[in-house]
Protein backbone atom coordinates (compact mmCIF):
# COMPACT_ATOMS: atom_id res chain seq x y z
CA UNK A 1 0.00 0.00 0.00
CA UNK A 2 1.38 3.69 -0.78
CA UNK A 3 2.44 5.68 2.16
CA UNK A 4 0.99 9.23 2.39
CA UNK A 5 2.13 11.67 5.09
CA UNK A 6 -0.53 10.86 8.20
CA UNK A 7 -1.41 15.13 8.16
CA UNK A 8 -1.95 14.80 4.75
CA UNK A 9 -4.41 12.12 4.96
CA UNK A 10 -6.21 14.23 7.85
CA UNK A 11 -6.83 17.56 5.86
CA UNK A 12 -7.92 15.20 2.65
CA UNK A 13 -10.91 13.48 5.01
CA UNK A 14 -11.86 16.41 7.06
CA UNK A 15 -12.14 18.91 4.41
CA UNK A 16 -15.24 16.91 3.26
CA UNK A 17 -16.37 16.10 6.54
CA UNK A 18 -16.51 19.72 7.91
CA UNK A 19 -18.60 21.11 5.16
CA UNK A 20 -20.98 18.01 5.72
CA UNK A 21 -21.50 18.98 9.28
CA UNK A 22 -21.58 22.68 8.56
CA UNK A 23 -24.73 21.64 6.23
CA UNK A 24 -26.24 20.11 8.80
CA UNK A 25 -27.07 23.51 10.41
CA UNK A 26 -26.18 25.89 7.71
CA UNK A 27 -29.89 26.09 6.29
CA UNK A 28 -31.56 27.24 9.39
CA UNK A 29 -30.94 30.76 9.17
CA UNK A 30 -31.37 30.64 5.65
CA UNK A 31 -35.24 29.00 6.14
CA UNK A 32 -37.57 32.58 5.89
CA UNK A 33 -35.62 33.20 2.29
CA UNK A 34 -36.07 29.82 1.07
CA UNK A 35 -39.85 30.14 1.89
CA UNK A 36 -40.32 33.43 0.54
CA UNK A 37 -38.24 32.37 -2.61
CA UNK A 38 -40.51 29.17 -3.34
CA UNK A 39 -43.86 30.38 -2.02
CA UNK A 40 -43.61 28.03 0.67
CA UNK A 41 -45.53 27.43 4.38
CA UNK A 42 -43.64 27.46 7.58
CA UNK A 43 -44.17 24.00 8.15
CA UNK A 44 -43.11 22.89 4.09
CA UNK A 45 -40.30 25.05 4.58
CA UNK A 46 -38.89 22.71 7.48
CA UNK A 47 -38.72 19.78 5.72
CA UNK A 48 -35.75 21.07 3.96
CA UNK A 49 -34.18 20.46 6.93
CA UNK A 50 -36.31 17.14 8.23
CA UNK A 51 -35.18 15.33 5.08
CA UNK A 52 -31.44 16.15 5.15
CA UNK A 53 -31.78 14.76 8.79
CA UNK A 54 -33.42 11.76 8.15
CA UNK A 55 -31.60 10.45 5.00
CA UNK A 56 -28.10 11.24 7.22
CA UNK A 57 -29.17 9.59 10.12
CA UNK A 58 -30.56 6.07 7.64
CA UNK A 59 -26.75 6.14 5.83
CA UNK A 60 -24.26 6.75 8.93
CA UNK A 61 -24.77 2.99 10.25
CA UNK A 62 -24.82 1.51 6.67
CA UNK A 63 -21.10 2.95 6.58
CA UNK A 64 -18.98 -0.36 7.58
CA UNK A 65 -21.35 -2.66 5.36
CA UNK A 66 -21.47 0.01 2.33
CA UNK A 67 -17.36 -0.46 2.82
CA UNK A 68 -17.15 -3.41 2.14
CA UNK A 69 -19.65 -3.84 -0.10
CA UNK A 70 -17.96 -0.89 -2.71
CA UNK A 71 -14.30 -0.90 -1.99
CA UNK A 72 -14.03 2.37 0.48
CA UNK A 73 -12.20 4.67 -1.08
CA UNK A 74 -14.47 4.12 -4.20
CA UNK A 75 -17.08 4.58 -1.73
CA UNK A 76 -15.87 7.92 -0.09
CA UNK A 77 -15.50 9.21 -3.45
CA UNK A 78 -18.79 8.24 -4.49
CA UNK A 79 -19.87 10.14 -1.49
CA UNK A 80 -18.33 13.14 -2.28
CA UNK A 81 -19.45 13.56 -5.53
CA UNK A 82 -22.72 12.57 -4.84
CA UNK A 83 -22.81 15.31 -1.74
CA UNK A 84 -20.95 18.08 -4.44
CA UNK A 85 -23.50 17.44 -7.37
CA UNK A 86 -26.91 17.80 -4.70
CA UNK A 87 -25.23 21.14 -3.04
CA UNK A 88 -25.22 22.11 -7.00
CA UNK A 89 -28.43 20.78 -7.82
CA UNK A 90 -29.82 22.41 -3.83
CA UNK A 91 -28.82 25.91 -4.88
CA UNK A 92 -30.36 25.37 -8.64
CA UNK A 93 -33.73 24.15 -7.30
CA UNK A 94 -36.96 25.67 -8.95
CA UNK A 95 -39.60 24.75 -6.41
CA UNK A 96 -39.74 23.25 -2.65
CA UNK A 97 -40.35 19.69 -3.85
CA UNK A 98 -37.18 19.78 -5.89
CA UNK A 99 -35.39 21.40 -3.35
CA UNK A 100 -36.28 18.57 -0.48
CA UNK A 101 -35.63 15.93 -3.11
CA UNK A 102 -32.18 16.61 -3.89
CA UNK A 103 -31.60 17.62 -0.10
CA UNK A 104 -32.51 14.01 0.63
CA UNK A 105 -29.58 13.15 -1.91
CA UNK A 106 -27.15 15.29 -0.15
CA UNK A 107 -27.72 13.72 3.06
CA UNK A 108 -27.47 10.01 1.82
CA UNK A 109 -24.06 11.24 -0.02
CA UNK A 110 -23.02 13.40 3.09
CA UNK A 111 -23.64 10.89 6.11
CA UNK A 112 -21.11 8.50 5.16
CA UNK A 113 -18.31 11.27 5.59
CA UNK A 114 -18.00 11.45 9.58
CA UNK A 115 -17.59 7.51 10.16
CA UNK A 116 -15.08 7.33 6.80
CA UNK A 117 -12.93 9.95 7.94
CA UNK A 118 -13.03 8.80 11.54
CA UNK A 119 -12.18 5.20 10.56
CA UNK A 120 -9.22 6.44 8.63
CA UNK A 121 -7.71 8.71 10.81
CA UNK A 122 -7.88 6.10 13.15
CA UNK A 123 -6.07 3.48 10.61
CA UNK A 124 -3.83 6.19 9.41
CA UNK A 125 -2.19 7.76 13.31
CA UNK A 126 -0.62 4.63 14.89
CA UNK A 127 -2.35 3.60 18.09
CA UNK A 128 -0.12 6.28 21.01
CA UNK A 129 -1.48 8.68 18.21
CA UNK A 130 -4.99 7.87 18.26
CA UNK A 131 -5.60 10.71 20.76
CA UNK A 132 -4.24 13.47 18.30
CA UNK A 133 -6.26 11.88 15.55
CA UNK A 134 -9.25 12.72 17.39
CA UNK A 135 -8.42 15.97 18.45
CA UNK A 136 -8.65 16.57 14.44
CA UNK A 137 -12.02 14.63 14.49
CA UNK A 138 -13.37 16.70 16.81
CA UNK A 139 -12.48 19.66 15.63
CA UNK A 140 -14.71 19.55 12.98
CA UNK A 141 -17.48 17.77 14.85
CA UNK A 142 -17.58 20.52 17.48
CA UNK A 143 -16.79 23.75 14.67
CA UNK A 144 -19.17 22.87 12.33
CA UNK A 145 -22.32 23.35 14.23
CA UNK A 146 -21.25 26.71 15.74
CA UNK A 147 -19.60 27.71 12.40
CA UNK A 148 -22.59 26.67 10.37
CA UNK A 149 -25.43 29.52 11.30
CA UNK A 150 -22.69 32.17 11.11
CA UNK A 151 -21.46 31.33 7.71
CA UNK A 152 -25.46 30.76 6.69
CA UNK A 153 -26.31 34.21 7.56
CA UNK A 154 -23.67 36.15 6.71
CA UNK A 155 -23.68 33.96 2.95
CA UNK A 156 -27.72 34.82 2.78
CA UNK A 157 -26.98 38.21 3.73
CA UNK A 158 -24.13 39.18 1.08
CA UNK A 159 -25.51 37.21 -1.88
CA UNK A 160 -28.55 34.86 -1.47
CA UNK A 161 -29.82 31.50 -0.12
CA UNK A 162 -28.50 29.41 -3.34
CA UNK A 163 -25.06 30.39 -2.46
CA UNK A 164 -25.23 28.31 0.60
CA UNK A 165 -25.42 25.39 -1.26
CA UNK A 166 -23.05 26.22 -3.99
CA UNK A 167 -20.12 27.05 -1.60
CA UNK A 168 -20.19 23.43 -1.12
CA UNK A 169 -19.51 22.59 -5.22
CA UNK A 170 -15.74 23.91 -5.30
CA UNK A 171 -14.75 22.32 -1.86
CA UNK A 172 -16.33 19.24 -2.70
CA UNK A 173 -14.16 19.52 -6.37
CA UNK A 174 -10.93 19.77 -4.30
CA UNK A 175 -11.87 16.92 -1.76
CA UNK A 176 -12.49 14.38 -4.79
CA UNK A 177 -8.90 15.46 -6.18
CA UNK A 178 -7.60 14.94 -2.90
CA UNK A 179 -9.25 11.66 -2.18
CA UNK A 180 -8.13 10.00 -5.36
CA UNK A 181 -4.21 11.09 -5.12
CA UNK A 182 -3.89 10.44 -1.11
CA UNK A 183 -6.32 8.02 -0.05
CA UNK A 184 -5.88 4.12 -0.82
CA UNK A 185 -7.52 0.80 0.96
CA UNK A 186 -5.56 -1.29 3.19
CA UNK A 187 -5.99 -4.84 1.74
CA UNK A 188 -9.25 -5.67 4.23
CA UNK A 189 -11.36 -2.68 2.96
CA UNK A 190 -11.09 -3.70 -0.96
CA UNK A 191 -14.61 -4.19 -2.34
CA UNK A 192 -15.55 -7.80 -2.05
CA UNK A 193 -18.95 -10.09 -2.89
CA UNK A 194 -21.46 -10.22 -0.23
CA UNK A 195 -25.25 -11.31 -0.28
CA UNK A 196 -26.93 -8.17 0.68
CA UNK A 197 -29.43 -8.25 3.62
CA UNK A 198 -32.80 -6.75 2.31
CA UNK A 199 -34.79 -7.08 5.52
CA UNK A 200 -32.17 -5.38 7.72
CA UNK A 201 -31.89 -2.86 5.16
CA UNK A 202 -35.83 -2.58 5.14
CA UNK A 203 -36.23 -2.01 8.57
CA UNK A 204 -33.04 0.15 9.39
CA UNK A 205 -34.65 2.73 6.97
CA UNK A 206 -38.44 2.21 7.87
CA UNK A 207 -37.28 2.76 11.61
CA UNK A 208 -34.12 5.61 11.64
CA UNK A 209 -36.49 7.85 8.95
CA UNK A 210 -39.34 7.44 10.95
CA UNK A 211 -37.57 7.81 14.67
CA UNK A 212 -35.42 11.23 13.16
CA UNK A 213 -39.63 12.79 11.60
CA UNK A 214 -40.88 11.79 14.96
CA UNK A 215 -38.01 14.18 17.34
CA UNK A 216 -38.24 16.29 14.31
CA UNK A 217 -41.84 17.16 13.70
CA UNK A 218 -42.90 16.03 17.63
CA UNK A 219 -42.94 19.87 19.54
CA UNK A 220 -44.76 21.02 16.59
CA UNK A 221 -47.69 18.64 16.22
CA UNK A 222 -47.66 18.12 20.10
CA UNK A 223 -46.62 14.60 20.49
CA UNK A 224 -48.91 11.85 21.52
CA UNK A 225 -51.63 14.06 20.49
CA UNK A 226 -51.05 13.60 16.79
CA UNK A 227 -52.36 10.78 14.85
CA UNK A 228 -49.15 11.32 12.38
CA UNK A 229 -46.62 11.13 15.25
CA UNK A 230 -48.12 8.53 16.95
CA UNK A 231 -48.31 6.34 13.56
CA UNK A 232 -44.07 7.41 12.48
CA UNK A 233 -43.35 6.41 16.46
CA UNK A 234 -45.30 2.98 15.70
CA UNK A 235 -43.38 2.19 12.89
CA UNK A 236 -39.96 3.08 13.93
CA UNK A 237 -39.89 1.42 17.24
CA UNK A 238 -41.57 -1.97 15.44
CA UNK A 239 -38.77 -1.39 12.78
CA UNK A 240 -36.46 -1.15 14.92
CA UNK A 241 -36.98 -3.84 17.80
CA UNK A 242 -37.46 -6.08 13.75
CA UNK A 243 -33.85 -4.65 12.58
CA UNK A 244 -32.17 -5.86 15.78
CA UNK A 245 -33.89 -9.41 15.15
CA UNK A 246 -32.65 -9.67 11.82
CA UNK A 247 -29.43 -8.37 12.43
CA UNK A 248 -28.32 -10.57 15.06
CA UNK A 249 -28.96 -14.02 13.38
CA UNK A 250 -27.71 -12.09 9.51
CA UNK A 251 -25.08 -13.79 8.22
CA UNK A 252 -23.97 -10.37 6.81
CA UNK A 253 -25.62 -7.88 8.39
CA UNK A 254 -26.03 -4.32 7.15
CA UNK A 255 -25.16 -3.21 11.02
CA UNK A 256 -22.64 -5.94 13.13
CA UNK A 257 -24.65 -5.50 16.20
CA UNK A 258 -22.21 -8.28 17.71
CA UNK A 259 -19.64 -5.43 18.82
CA UNK A 260 -21.83 -4.08 21.59
CA UNK A 261 -20.29 -7.21 23.53
CA UNK A 262 -17.42 -5.19 23.93
CA UNK A 263 -18.07 -3.38 27.39
CA UNK A 264 -16.00 0.14 26.84
CA UNK A 265 -17.56 -0.05 23.37
CA UNK A 266 -21.08 -0.39 24.51
CA UNK A 267 -20.16 2.15 27.73
CA UNK A 268 -18.70 4.35 25.07
CA UNK A 269 -21.79 4.83 23.13
CA UNK A 270 -23.81 5.58 26.28
CA UNK A 271 -21.78 8.05 27.38
CA UNK A 272 -21.69 9.25 23.59
CA UNK A 273 -25.51 9.81 23.22
CA UNK A 274 -26.34 11.78 26.70
CA UNK A 275 -23.05 13.72 25.72
CA UNK A 276 -24.52 15.46 22.76
CA UNK A 277 -27.99 15.66 24.43
CA UNK A 278 -26.51 17.88 26.68
CA UNK A 279 -24.77 19.67 24.43
CA UNK A 280 -27.15 20.37 21.37
CA UNK A 281 -29.87 20.97 24.16
CA UNK A 282 -27.95 23.73 25.68
CA UNK A 283 -26.50 25.52 22.82
CA UNK A 284 -30.11 25.41 21.17
CA UNK A 285 -31.40 26.68 24.08
CA UNK A 286 -29.09 29.45 24.81
CA UNK A 287 -29.74 32.01 21.81
CA UNK A 288 -33.31 31.71 22.45
CA UNK A 289 -32.58 32.57 25.94
CA UNK A 290 -30.07 35.50 24.44
CA UNK A 291 -32.35 36.48 21.70
CA UNK A 292 -36.52 36.12 22.67
CA UNK A 293 -35.71 37.15 26.73
CA UNK A 294 -32.74 39.32 26.70
CA UNK A 295 -33.10 41.20 23.49
CA UNK A 296 -29.44 40.07 21.88
CA UNK A 297 -29.22 40.53 17.64
CA UNK A 298 -28.07 37.22 15.98
CA UNK A 299 -24.87 39.16 15.75
CA UNK A 300 -24.47 39.32 19.73
CA UNK A 301 -25.49 35.69 20.35
CA UNK A 302 -23.38 34.18 17.85
CA UNK A 303 -20.38 36.12 19.32
CA UNK A 304 -21.51 34.09 22.70
CA UNK A 305 -21.54 31.45 20.87
CA UNK A 306 -17.96 31.20 19.35
CA UNK A 307 -15.89 31.34 22.23
CA UNK A 308 -17.14 28.43 23.06
CA UNK A 309 -16.27 26.72 19.93
CA UNK A 310 -12.44 28.12 19.80
CA UNK A 311 -12.22 26.65 23.81
CA UNK A 312 -13.26 22.97 22.40
CA UNK A 313 -10.62 24.13 19.41
CA UNK A 314 -7.91 25.01 22.19
CA UNK A 315 -8.99 22.05 24.97
CA UNK A 316 -8.94 19.15 21.72
CA UNK A 317 -5.12 18.82 21.33
CA UNK A 318 -4.32 19.15 24.61
CA UNK A 319 -6.69 16.42 25.22
CA UNK A 320 -5.10 14.70 22.56
CA UNK A 321 -1.26 14.37 24.08
CA UNK A 322 -2.62 13.85 27.63
CA UNK A 323 -4.22 10.95 26.70
CA UNK A 324 -0.92 9.50 26.10
CA UNK A 325 0.60 10.71 29.64
CA UNK A 326 -2.53 10.63 32.04
CA UNK A 327 -5.20 7.94 32.27
CA UNK A 328 -7.65 8.70 29.40
CA UNK A 329 -10.40 8.00 32.02
CA UNK A 330 -9.59 10.56 34.54
CA UNK A 331 -9.70 13.21 31.61
CA UNK A 332 -13.11 11.95 30.54
CA UNK A 333 -14.45 12.36 34.21
CA UNK A 334 -12.87 16.31 34.45
CA UNK A 335 -14.31 16.85 31.36
CA UNK A 336 -18.28 15.51 31.81
CA UNK A 337 -17.91 17.14 35.13
CA UNK A 338 -16.54 20.78 33.54
CA UNK A 339 -19.66 20.12 31.09
CA UNK A 340 -22.05 19.23 33.73
CA UNK A 341 -20.91 22.20 35.91
CA UNK A 342 -21.12 24.99 32.57
CA UNK A 343 -24.72 23.55 31.91
CA UNK A 344 -25.55 24.39 35.63
CA UNK A 345 -24.16 27.55 35.90
CA UNK A 346 -26.07 28.35 32.69
CA UNK A 347 -29.59 27.27 34.97
CA UNK A 348 -28.85 30.23 37.44
CA UNK A 349 -29.23 32.85 34.60
CA UNK A 350 -31.84 35.67 34.89
CA UNK A 351 -33.27 38.13 33.07
CA UNK A 352 -30.62 41.05 34.41
CA UNK A 353 -27.44 38.85 33.47
CA UNK A 354 -24.92 40.41 31.66
CA UNK A 355 -22.69 39.60 28.37
CA UNK A 356 -19.61 38.46 31.02
CA UNK A 357 -21.70 36.45 32.84
CA UNK A 358 -23.45 34.65 29.94
CA UNK A 359 -20.27 33.81 27.88
CA UNK A 360 -18.06 32.34 30.75
CA UNK A 361 -20.25 29.15 31.21
CA UNK A 362 -20.26 28.99 27.59
CA UNK A 363 -16.15 28.61 27.17
CA UNK A 364 -16.48 26.49 29.64
CA UNK A 365 -18.59 23.88 28.47
CA UNK A 366 -16.37 24.16 24.92
CA UNK A 367 -13.95 23.07 27.52
CA UNK A 368 -14.88 20.66 29.15
CA UNK A 369 -16.39 18.89 25.62
CA UNK A 370 -12.68 19.07 24.53
CA UNK A 371 -11.73 17.12 27.30
CA UNK A 372 -14.19 14.84 27.24
CA UNK A 373 -14.59 13.97 23.47
CA UNK A 374 -10.65 12.46 23.01
CA UNK A 375 -10.39 9.90 25.98
CA UNK A 376 -14.01 9.06 25.06
CA UNK A 377 -13.46 8.19 21.66
CA UNK A 378 -10.03 6.64 22.37
CA UNK A 379 -11.51 4.44 24.61
CA UNK A 380 -14.35 3.81 23.17
CA UNK A 381 -12.50 2.80 19.58
CA UNK A 382 -9.51 1.29 21.49
CA UNK A 383 -11.20 -2.59 21.50
CA UNK A 384 -12.22 -2.71 18.20
CA UNK A 385 -10.26 -4.23 15.19
CA UNK A 386 -9.37 -2.57 12.45
CA UNK A 387 -11.91 -4.82 9.97
CA UNK A 388 -14.36 -3.71 12.15
CA UNK A 389 -13.55 0.50 12.37
CA UNK A 390 -15.76 1.33 9.47
CA UNK A 391 -19.13 -0.58 11.28
CA UNK A 392 -18.05 0.93 14.76
CA UNK A 393 -17.33 4.28 14.10
CA UNK A 394 -20.93 4.02 11.64
CA UNK A 395 -22.91 2.97 14.82
CA UNK A 396 -21.14 5.62 17.13
CA UNK A 397 -21.47 8.38 15.06
CA UNK A 398 -25.25 7.97 14.52
CA UNK A 399 -25.95 7.57 18.05
CA UNK A 400 -24.02 11.07 18.55
CA UNK A 401 -26.44 12.47 16.19
CA UNK A 402 -29.51 10.61 17.57
CA UNK A 403 -28.48 11.77 20.74
CA UNK A 404 -28.13 15.60 19.61
CA UNK A 405 -31.73 15.23 17.71
CA UNK A 406 -33.17 13.32 21.59
CA UNK A 407 -31.53 16.69 22.87
CA UNK A 408 -32.96 19.46 20.96
CA UNK A 409 -36.45 17.65 20.66
CA UNK A 410 -36.53 17.24 24.63
CA UNK A 411 -35.70 20.81 25.43
CA UNK A 412 -37.98 22.51 23.22
CA UNK A 413 -40.91 20.72 24.82
CA UNK A 414 -39.31 21.41 27.75
CA UNK A 415 -39.19 24.75 26.90
CA UNK A 416 -42.48 25.15 25.78
CA UNK A 417 -44.54 23.43 28.57
CA UNK A 418 -42.38 24.74 31.19
CA UNK A 419 -43.19 28.24 30.40
CA UNK A 420 -46.96 27.19 30.22
CA UNK A 421 -46.96 25.79 33.87
CA UNK A 422 -45.01 28.66 34.83
CA UNK A 423 -47.15 31.30 33.71
CA UNK A 424 -50.05 29.23 35.09
CA UNK A 425 -48.04 29.02 38.81
CA UNK A 426 -47.42 32.64 38.45
CA UNK A 427 -51.15 33.87 37.12
CA UNK A 428 -51.85 32.45 40.70
CA UNK A 429 -50.69 35.42 42.75
CA UNK A 430 -52.61 38.42 40.51
CA UNK A 431 -55.41 38.64 42.76
CA UNK A 432 -57.48 42.52 43.55
CA UNK A 433 -56.74 41.24 46.66
CA UNK A 434 -52.80 41.37 46.30
CA UNK A 435 -51.74 44.26 47.89
CA UNK A 436 -48.09 44.43 45.74
CA UNK A 437 -49.88 44.10 42.26
CA UNK A 438 -52.55 47.21 43.55
CA UNK A 439 -49.24 49.04 44.42
CA UNK A 440 -47.55 48.43 40.82
CA UNK A 441 -50.12 48.78 38.75
CA UNK A 442 -50.95 52.51 40.39
CA UNK A 443 -47.71 53.40 39.90
CA UNK A 444 -47.34 52.55 36.17
CA UNK A 445 -50.60 53.95 36.26
CA UNK A 446 -49.32 56.99 37.11
CA UNK A 447 -46.56 56.76 35.12
CA UNK A 448 -48.57 55.93 31.98
CA UNK A 449 -51.10 59.22 32.56
CA UNK A 450 -47.62 61.56 32.58
CA UNK A 451 -46.40 60.40 28.97
CA UNK A 452 -50.19 61.40 27.71
CA UNK A 453 -52.12 58.30 28.29
CA UNK A 454 -55.85 58.53 29.19
CA UNK A 455 -56.51 58.12 33.00
CA UNK A 456 -59.30 55.46 31.72
CA UNK A 457 -57.07 53.37 29.69
CA UNK A 458 -54.00 53.85 32.05
CA UNK A 459 -54.72 50.82 34.22
CA UNK A 460 -55.38 48.18 31.75
CA UNK A 461 -52.32 49.86 30.14
CA UNK A 462 -50.31 48.95 33.48
CA UNK A 463 -51.97 45.72 33.65
CA UNK A 464 -50.26 44.92 30.28
CA UNK A 465 -47.38 45.86 31.39
CA UNK A 466 -47.68 43.40 34.64
CA UNK A 467 -48.70 40.55 32.84
CA UNK A 468 -45.90 40.94 29.67
CA UNK A 469 -43.31 40.79 32.32
CA UNK A 470 -45.12 38.06 34.14
CA UNK A 471 -44.66 36.04 30.73
CA UNK A 472 -40.89 37.07 30.35
CA UNK A 473 -40.62 35.57 34.38
CA UNK A 474 -42.32 32.38 33.53
CA UNK A 475 -40.16 31.81 30.13
CA UNK A 476 -37.00 32.64 32.50
CA UNK A 477 -38.03 30.07 34.99
CA UNK A 478 -38.73 27.16 32.14
CA UNK A 479 -34.76 28.07 30.61
CA UNK A 480 -33.18 27.29 34.18
CA UNK A 481 -35.96 24.12 34.28
CA UNK A 482 -34.63 23.01 30.95
CA UNK A 483 -31.07 24.06 31.88
CA UNK A 484 -30.83 22.04 35.07
CA UNK A 485 -32.62 18.83 33.62
CA UNK A 486 -29.57 19.28 31.28
CA UNK A 487 -26.94 19.14 33.74
CA UNK A 488 -28.74 16.65 36.14
CA UNK A 489 -28.82 14.29 33.34
CA UNK A 490 -25.14 15.08 32.84
CA UNK A 491 -24.34 14.63 36.41
CA UNK A 492 -26.01 11.08 36.72
CA UNK A 493 -23.98 9.84 33.99
CA UNK A 494 -20.80 10.08 35.40
CA UNK A 495 -20.29 7.36 37.19
CA UNK A 496 -20.59 4.95 33.88
CA UNK A 497 -16.68 5.89 33.25
CA UNK A 498 -16.06 3.47 35.57
CA UNK A 499 -16.88 0.85 33.19
CA UNK A 500 -14.10 2.53 30.33
CA UNK A 501 -11.08 0.92 30.00
CA UNK A 502 -8.23 1.15 27.77
CA UNK A 503 -7.35 -1.82 25.09
CA UNK A 504 -6.10 -2.67 22.30
CA UNK A 505 -7.34 -3.73 18.93
CA UNK A 506 -7.78 -7.24 18.18
CA UNK A 507 -8.17 -7.98 22.06
CA UNK A 508 -10.91 -10.41 23.38
CA UNK A 509 -13.42 -8.30 24.11
CA UNK A 510 -14.40 -7.37 27.95
CA UNK A 511 -18.15 -8.72 28.72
Amino acid sequence: MVSVNKWIVAVTVMLPTLIEIVDTSVVNVSLDHIRGSLSAGIDESTWTITSYLVSNAIIIPMTGWLSRLLGRKRYLLLSISLFTFSSFMCGSAWNLQSLVFFRVIQGLGGGALQPLSQAILLETFPPAQHGMAMAVFGIGIMFGPIIGPLVGGWITDSWSWHWVFYINVPIGTISILMVLFFIFDPPYMERRRMKIDYFGLFFLTMGLGCLQIVLDKGQREDWLSSPFILYMGFIAVSSLLLFIVVEWFAENPIVNLKVFKNLSFSTGNLIMFFTFFNLFGSIVLLPIYLQTLMGYTSMLAGMVLGPGGVASMIAMPMAGRLVTKVHPKAILALGMAVAAYSVHLMGQFNLSADFYTIIWPRILLGGGMGFLFIPLTTMTMSGIRKEEMGNATGIFNLLRNLGGSCGVATVTTLLARGAQIHQFRLVEHLTPLDRNLAHGVEQISQALESRGFFPSLSDQGALGVIYRELQRQASMLSFNDAFSFLSTMMFLILPFTLLMRRGSPGQTPPH
